[in-house]
């Protein structure tokens, strides 16, 4: 890697269209390919424990797939289980627990067989857990936010609605060994669904027994490549190769440590020492500061992902219900300059909701830094609310260096084109999601990875105002109405046109204020291979190693 900077391309996703292999039986599962641009190490096996040492800068919401809803919680999750499929370093889907899946000639029923596997409590895994647990995320007692990623399956929105008994959802263990999904409409990406942390099962056993089950390392029950064995809340968490999971020689790593430092410069100064074998996204941050000198000397590795880094704006109270207000705030802001002076590695400025690898209308819904027609917006905005002057707003993000100099740049751009007062609060990433979600906020800091390359990943968040992770308290029924036609409709070229329809009546109302589509950016120990960074941003450690 040394003197290479290394720029990962090729997410290829054409609107309309669905990544290859959907439609049928996933690929057999086999150690991945390690990523693109790094070779097979070919050494010989080391007697020596392989351990890797990364930072997640802050401490995960959650171990528990059901309730996983950010990168964080789900690069613990990723590591920790594992679902019916997984995906290959393309983002492709392949067999995992089901070694097989055969699916109805309407696309509607998949029926899956499910390998000998085990718990890392030594419990067979079976189709009983899978079912239990979707089941139990449409349960309106857990609180699941991504419950809505559920919905593709046959009345599940009705089940988390109570509009429907549990036992009405189209999903059904038909023994030990096979579980039978039965979905409302044929589903093309359902076998990367069921890829995602929301699918995967947990142990019916243990989490009936123990509702905290995954709050501690010492209760912590899971199927995938690594088990949780420590856990040093805002501290420290220690994963270690799982000896009862079902792939286990496919695992290199004997143990993962990771750190929860909220400095990012202090976690390269770590890295740059030999304490951290991996610094930077998906799992943390790097100073913006740094990336200069790391460019030049190529170190850094630079990621292209399907990720829309934005603000979202709580638009059920105060000035910011007005959406000339919050169109002003939106238009006003300089995303070139962000770009350019803060991010600094091909992050690309996005008037729209969503990412470029799946962007409907390129030129986006207004021009960037169109401070002229923000302050006529700001102007009559407050004429309606018969105000001569704005209140101080504030805008809430979690700790890292980049977020805080993101933040920075908006304050005071709007502040020199629009004379607005912005208070900035920093906040515990966990304490700061919960906010969200409960409207405890004015305009508030977040990114949003595809979990699967498709619009609809990003239009159906704010489907309706109790969508999980919508955060905003706007809906409309039209653009709800849309996303339902586009749910039963197969000719591509018209799911574009009623996701744009969509993507219009979302931008017109302005819920969230898009500022770039990201990518993902780390340095890493040249020790490291095998780690597993796709196009959607999910970092899969199951074949990583450590090479001397």
């Amino acid at each position: 890697m040394k003197g290479t900077f290394k720029m990962f391309v090729g997410l290829t996703l054409v609107v309309g269209s669905l990544l290859a292999g959907c439609g049928g039986s996933p690929t057999s599962t086999a150690p991945a390919a390690a990523p693109a641009g790094e070779a097979s190490s070919g050494a010989p096996a080391s007697t020596k424990p392989q351990v890797f040492r990364a930072n997640l800068t802050s401490e995960p919401s959650t171990a528990d797939p059901g309730l996983a809803k950010d990168t964080t919680s789900g690069a613990i999750v990723r590591a920790t289980f594992d679902g019916l499929t997984r995906l290959d370093k393309d983002a492709k889907p392949m067999n995992s627990v089901a070694s097989d899946v055969k699916i109805s000639d309407d696309k509607r029923v998949y029926t899956f067989t499910i390998r000998d596997s085990k718990w890392s409590n030594g419990d067979p895994v079976t189709a009983h857990d899978f079912e239990f647990a979707w089941k139990r995320v449409l349960d309106p007692k857990l609180g699941a936010e991504y419950a809505y990623q559920l919905y593709y399956i046959k009345n599940a929105e009705k089940v988390h609605t109570g509009k429907a008994q549990a036992d009405e959802l189209g999903v059904k263990a038909l023994d030990d060994k096979t579980l039978e999904v039965t979905l409302e409409n044929p589903t093309p990406f359902f076998l990367e669904l069921t890829a995602f942390y929301t699918y995967y099962p947990v142990d019916k056993k243990v989490v009936e027994a123990n509702p905290n089950w995954a709050n501690e390392a010492a209760t912590h029950v899971s199927n995938g490549p690594f088990k949780m064995t420590g856990w040093e809340h805002k501290s420290k968490i220690v994963l270690e190769k799982n000896e009862n999971y079902w792939d286990k020689d496919a695992v290199k790593l004997d143990r993962i440590e990771f750190a929860m430092i909220e400095d990012d410069n202090t976690a390269l100064s770590m890295f740059e020492n030999g304490e951290l074998d991996w610094a930077g996204q998906p799992l943390g941050g790097l100073p913006t500061d740094a990336i200069p000198s790391l460019k030049e000397a190529g170190k850094l590795v630079v990621h292209p992902k399907a990720t829309m880094y934005w603000y979202k704006i709580n638009t059920t109270k105060g000035v910011l219900q007005n959406v000339k207000i919050r169109k002003a705030l939106a238009y006003a802001v300089d995303r070139q300059s962000i770009v350019d002076n803060i991010t600094q590695v091909g992050q690309v400025p996005t008037m729209g909701m969503l990412p470029q690898s799946m962007i409907i209308k390129p030129e986006g819904y207004f021009r960037d830094n169109d401070v002229e027609t923000a302050k006529k917006l700001l102007a009559e905005g407050m004429q309606e609310l018969g105000l001569s002057q704005l209140p101080t707003i504030t805008m809430s993000y979690n700790p890292t260096d980049r977020h805080k100099k993101i933040a920075e740049a908006m304050q005071d751009q709007w502040k020199r084109n629009l004379g607005i007062d912005v208070k900035l609060a920093i906040k515990e990433f966990k304490v700061h999601l919960q906010d969200l979600h409960e409207l405890n906020y004015e305009i508030g800091r977040l990114g949003w990875n595809a979990d699967f390359n498709d619009p609809i990943n990003y239009l159906e968040m704010f489907r309706d105002a109790k969508t999980g992770n919508n955060d905003t308290g706007w809906e409309n029924a039209r653009y709800k109405e849309l996303l339902q036609q586009s749910a039963m409709e197969s000719d591509p070229e018209k799911r574009k046109q009623l996701f744009a329809e969509a993507e219009q009546i979302f931008m017109d109302a302005m819920p969230v204020i898009p500022l770039f589509t990201d990518v993902d950016v780390w340095v890493q120990s040249d020790k490291v291979k095998g780690v597993q960074v796709d196009g959607l941003g999910f970092i899969d450690l199951k074949w990583a190693e450590m090479v001397e």
